[in-house]
């Protein structure tokens, strides 16, 4: 159980198997788990046993399936009626397997808590999060009253970084951005004075920056407070940047346990190194501090000490103007051809109605996709990403500027006119679990662009395109008749590529199509993308916070912050020589799969917020 990380103040952790093995503050043994299901019984988890010390990070990867997420509700006693377990779970010496409902509802809470891998669905919209927050402690402590009650949820709001916390008491979860809404998750597990964390993909939604806060405060909660950790997550950087030990689990087995840096260095199971091959990983040269992370903030002139990094940081004038009414610079490399997509000091501003300020979404962009080009867009939520794509598929409204999409003018165009030219367009959404109707087959779900835009095909001709369909995907023609929820994560975003290419599109817009995926799913579908492009010659807007992703796949790249393109070029011009501090604070955000590297790029990470 040796591990060898450092603590936020850059000390060796004391991790050695005597500081560790002597109170273990959960013990899995020979935990086996079994589910019933129509098609016979599916052997979940198989004889895995693991032990977390206090204040420890125990990081738990593998697939969809392996059973990481079946272990982290097996140790606070969620499974379904359905599951048959076998083994020990001892937390604290007591045995969760065994516990009575009573007892696992004193459990849950004090002892161990959950954070959920999507805190909007987590967080219940109509109470506010205060509310929410006091629910564990009014369940535990009905004797309190609503003063101390309230100090309470305040002081854990507080606890976890959330601003004008006694105001925001009161607010309800859509007032706070995503990485807000994780952090109140994190303050409702923490409630109780919880000694054990279980965290499901805590970051998997968020952006890198956001991303790189949530695991400052896990890190801080680890040191501050000895809090254990649990962590559960497909982001072999996320395990770089905050683990202690990494369990690699496959098919339900434990194939392999190992200090994180020894896990990077030198990986012993064939698995374990295939999943480090499938990480994608930003080749950059090494990025250096120059001024304060928001573009708009003034130059400083300091001197980085302290952090045994180097971080050059020197005085430089203040950032130029956004990339935005100027057009896109020419590169010999871009494919030829006039563009199909040119956006020129493009405005989106929605009304801001019962007294409050417009907001402006999009300000003053400009760039162009060409015929083949793939375009990537790069930056936080609330960027403007999102906005932007959905303007060029027409789904939201250009308000100022010009947005041409086909030759077809979006700044109030009309429906029944640019109806011919969204034809042209595929959307591949984020999440195709929630876009896909679960009432509709996978095959009527893939032929649903046909159905509207080919009413002329025959109901044969349709069903064959729609294996083809299917086929080009690598997904077989049975799988038509499968519905949704019985397709994995990486098979439903493989479908909602071929729903994206029904109807052989001139442009894709992919709106972050891998986020919620596995490493190594995730490598399959964007070799599958790059195949697909290869093959039908798309144009794609590439949306996605992931830059080693958009690296990987994208001829030119626009980095957006707060509805402005701060630079936009080649990969070698904007991710290997960024001229915007923001675009460097992204860069060194993103956690790399290597412990060492990792420590470094935190404290450079630092230096630039």
């Amino acid at each position: 159980m040796s591990s060898d990380p450092t603590t936020a103040s850059g000390a060796v952790r004391d991790s050695t198997p005597a500081a560790r093995a002597s109170a273990p503050l959960l013990s899995i043994r020979d935990l086996d788990v079994t589910f019933a299901t129509d098609a016979g019984d599916v052997h979940a988890v198989n004889d895995l046993s693991l032990e977390v010390a206090p204040g420890e990070v125990l990081a738990i990867v593998g697939e969809s399936g392996s059973g990481k997420t079946v272990t982290a509700k097996s140790i606070l006693g969620l499974l379904p009626e359905t599951a048959t377990t076998d083994g020990a779970i001892l937390l604290s010496g007591r045995d969760v397997l065994t516990a009575s409902d009573q007892q696992l509802q004193q459990m849950r809470g004090s002892d161990v808590s959950m954070v959920f891998q999507e805190p909007s669905t987590a967080l219940n919209p109509v109470y506010t999060v205060g509310w929410q927050i006091a629910e564990g402690l009014r369940a535990h402590n009905p004797r309190l009253g609503k003063k101390e009650l309230r100090a309470r949820v305040v002081e854990a709001m507080e606890n976890v970084g959330i601003p004008n916390a006694a105001e925001r008491h009161d607010y309800y979860p859509h007032q706070f951005s995503g990485g807000q809404k994780q952090r109140i998750v994190i303050a409702m597990a923490l409630a109780l004075g919880a000694r054990l964390i279980v965290a499901d993909e805590p970051t998997t939604a968020l952006d890198v920056t956001v991303q790189a806060e949530i695991l400052d405060l896990l890190r801080d909660l680890r040191d501050r407070m000895d809090t254990a950790i649990v962590l559960i997550t497909h982001n072999m950087g996320v395990v770089a940047d905050l683990a202690d030990r990494v369990a690699v689990m496959y098919r339900g087995d434990l194939v392999e346990t190992a200090a994180v840096r020894t896990l990077f260095a030198n990986p012993s199971h064939e698995y374990t190194r295939s999943l480090l091959a499938a990480v994608p990983r930003l080749s950059t040269t090494e990025i250096v501090a120059e001024a304060d992370a928001a573009p708009e903030a003034p130059a400083a002139s300091e001197a980085s000490a302290g952090s045994g990094v180097a971080v050059a940081v020197s005085e430089s004038p203040a950032p130029e103007a956004p990339v935005a009414a100027r057009p896109a610079a020419a590169s010999a490399e871009r494919p030829a051809g006039e563009p199909i997509v040119v956006v020129n000091a493009l405005e989106i501003v929605y009304p801001g109605g019962f007294g409050k300020d417009d907001f402006r979404a999009v300000d003053r962009v400009s760039f162009e996709i060409r015929p083949g080009e793939v375009f990537g867009l790069v930056g936080e939520s609330g960027s403007g990403k999102t906005t932007i794509g959905r303007a060029i598929a027409g789904l939201t409204r250009a308000t100022g500027g010009s947005l041409s999409v086909f030759g077809h003018e979006m700044v109030g165009f009309k429906e029944k006119k640019f109806k011919p030219v969204r034809k042209r367009i595929g959307f591949v959404f984020q999440d195709p679990a929630a876009s896909f109707n679960p009432h509709l087959s996978i095959g009527e779900c893939v032929a649903e662009p046909l159905h509207v835009h080919r009413p002329e095909l025959s109901d044969a001709d349709r069903k064959q395109a729609t294996y083809e369909l299917l086929e080009a995907v690598q997904l077989p023609r049975d799988y038509a008749a499968r519905f949704p929820h019985e397709l994995s994560g990486g098979q439903r975003q493989r479908a909602s590529l071929a729903r994206g290419i029904a109807l052989d599109p001139e442009l894709l817009i992919a709106d972050e199509p891998t986020s919620a995926l596995d490493v190594s799913v995730q490598a399959r579908v964007l070799e599958l993308f790059k195949e697909l492009q290869e093959r039908f010659h798309f144009a794609a807007l590439f949306i996605s916070h992931d830059l080693a992703v958009v690296d990987m796949l994208s001829d030119r790249i626009g980095v957006l912050y707060k509805g402005q393109l701060l630079e936009e070029g080649t990969g070698e011009q904007v991710l290997r020589n960024p001229r915007h501090d923001y675009t460097r604070r992204l860069i060194a955000s993103l956690p790399v799969p290597d412990p060492v590297e990792q420590a470094k790029r935190r404290e450079v990470a630092r230096a630039l917020r």
